[in-house]
């Protein structure tokens, strides 16, 4: 009985220990942020994962495109750079992106798109690319 005893202490003290290690891992950014949660990607310029997400969305679209009229636009977008962006943690991470493109005819617009990251499987999937709505 005296052994149960002293194990019901430290076993609560190591479940403490690990809610504030998860906690604090969560809250310093360090396990990628907390799931469900949309984050400010702060260095958008100088990020070079986000910016080849940028450029891979416009290729995608690009891609599918190909013999449609995209949107009005006859003829590929050319990506300049994404100007901001915003990340989520799901099975895996979803990147909410606004890129700067030119169309065809030399005219500059910006597009909202959405790409689902899953490192552990190589993969990335664009879930959408749309033209970003007008700003007032």
């Amino acid at each position: 009985m005296s052994k149960q005893r002293s194990l019901t202490p430290t076993l609560l003290l190591l479940a403490a220990a690990a809610i504030v290690c998860s906690s604090l891992t969560a809250a310093s950014g360090l396990g990628g942020g907390m799931v469900g949660g949309r984050t400010k990607v702060e260095d958008v310029k100088t990020n070079q994962e986000v910016q080849d997400l940028g450029r891979y969305s416009v290729q995608q679209f690009n891609r599918m495109q190909k013999g449609k009229k995209n949107g009005g636009y006859v003829g590929d977008l050319r990506f300049q750079e994404v100007v901001e962006a915003e990340k989520q943690v799901v099975s895996g991470v979803k990147y909410y992106l606004k890129i700067a493109a030119v169309t065809p005819a030399g005219v500059p617009k910006t597009f909202d798109a959405v790409v689902v990251v899953k490192p552990w499987a190589h993969s990335k999937e664009l879930l959408n690319f749309d033209p970003s709505p007008p700003t007032k």
